[in-house]
């Protein structure tokens, strides 16, 4: 049996066909489960995110598999096979398990060591399981991604640090504020980064927000976008002397917030500071502003110097995160090779145990005058011999070194001693439950 993984990233495919090809946006649980009901592999598991949509399966051929993954993809998303096939990357095995490995480490987002990926890696994982579409191979894979994930974030520094200007902004207001708890923000222009920026800050616990913008329709879908209220334009300085912190991204040509502006919201009898994330260029806020008492104004060139710094102290750990990856690598596919010998040992074992009890009841006749409690520790005896005399040997079969040497040795202890499949056949094979 063989690990296989068929996907697309935001290394391999643009946003817009992601967006195709994306399972989040629906129900993961009914995709993993039509993926079971049509795909010959054995067990699944369906990985899909903003940056990647990845299928990760265990079957007996990887080119009958991957070809039953390009038409489930195409038929499940209606989407042309000739428009994803050539985004598409595969993996098996090793390379499959690293993947995945990297992935749960952070090491594969587009913002390097980000958290948030781990989460949805075992929430993958647990959808599969509770639809019995994953088995064994699956469940030691994802247990081990889950094991990497956790040396990476205890081991390493390499999730520590704001990594966009949005996080940047928020540790900044963390630096000045303390806790967020009950500040009030107050978003200027209704942009991708001003959203973000408020998104951030809102998970860490600011509760009120407000947007303004020159068309206040838009003002008002930002608002109900990051759950805050929306006030007009012409209100601006009046929620400007309200807000503990303040964002502003507009497309003005000019500064929209004066000196003048700032002093006049400060007043005499304003104790707490306000902070200013000015992320509009050309700037929206004119640099005298920050000059003011309590004012903390912050420009994207600033934000960015934080997250270069920070960027750099990461990369000095993902080499060291990289290590932990192969290192569990190396575990995972032993612990495969492992289990490539199983049905030979099982076999071996069962034939030296018929043998055992043939020979015991060929020499019934001889033993028949000994007492129950003799006759039982003679059974005994004989067992521990063969388990003694078949230790060695597999322990040695279990730890050989890569999958085509013990296939060879496997075959070879098979022949030698005349093992059959029907030796194990009592032995359950993973078959998905339906």
């Amino acid at each position: 049996m063989h690990l296989f993984l068929l996907g697309v990233s935001h290394r391999t495919a643009p946003v817009d066909l992601r967006e195709r090809l994306d399972f989040s946006s629906r129900d993961v649980g009914a995709a993993v489960e039509a993926l079971c009901a049509r795909s010959s592999a054995t067990e699944t598991v369906v990985l899909s995110t903003c940056n990647r949509s990845e299928l990760y399966v265990v079957g007996d051929e990887p080119s009958k598999v991957r070809e039953e993954l390009v038409h489930f993809l195409g038929d499940y998303h209606q989407v042309p096979a000739e428009d994803f096939v050539p985004h598409l990357f595969a993996r098996e095995d090793a390379q499959a398990a690293h993947h995945l490995f990297r992935v749960a480490a952070g090491l594969d987002s587009l913002v390097v060591g980000e958290p948030q990926v781990l989460g949805q890696v075992k929430d993958a994982f647990t959808v599969a399981s509770d639809r019995h579409c994953a088995g064994p191979v699956l469940n030691r894979l994802f247990a081990s991604s889950f094991a990497v994930g956790k040396r990476v974030r205890t081991e390493t520094s390499l999730g520590e640090g704001a990594v966009s200007v949005s996080f940047a902004a928020v540790q900044l207001a963390r630096k000045i504020f303390g806790k967020l708890d009950g500040r009030r923000v107050l978003v200027i222009g209704a942009g991708e980064m001003g959203e973000l920026t408020a998104r951030h800050l809102r998970a860490n616990g600011v509760g009120d927000i407000v947007i303004t913008g020159r068309t206040l329709s838009r003002a008002q879908d930002l608002a109900a976008t990051v759950g805050g209220t929306a006030t007009p334009w012409g209100d601006l300085t009046g929620a400007l002397s309200r807000a503990d912190i303040v964002i502003t991204a507009t497309g003005s040509p000019v500064p929209i917030i004066t000196r003048a502006n700032v002093e006049s919201v400060m007043g005499r009898h304003r104790r707490e500071p306000l902070f200013i994330i000015d992320i509009a260029i050309p700037r929206d806020v004119e640099a005298e502003a920050g000059e003011i008492e309590q004012v903390f104004l912050y420009n994207v060139d600033d934000l960015q110097a934080i997250v270069q710094e920070n960027m750099s102290r990461r990369s000095a750990e993902v080499q060291r995160a990289e290590e932990i990856v192969a290192e569990e690598v190396g575990k995972f596919m032993a612990w495969r090779r492992s289990r490539g010998a199983v049905s030979t040992v099982v076999a071996l074992r069962q034939r030296f145990d018929q043998i055992r009890r043939a020979e015991l009841e060929r020499l019934d006749f001889k033993l028949a005058g000994l007492d129950p409690d003799a006759r039982a520790r003679v059974d005994e005896v004989t067992r521990l011999i063969v388990e003694k005399l078949l230790l060695e040997p597999t322990e040695q079969l279990k730890a050989l070194p890569d999958e085509e040497t013990q296939v060879a040795y496997t075959d070879a202890v098979r022949r030698l001693f005349a093992l059959h499949d029907d030796a194990t056949a009592g032995t359950p094979s993973r078959k998905r439950q339906s």
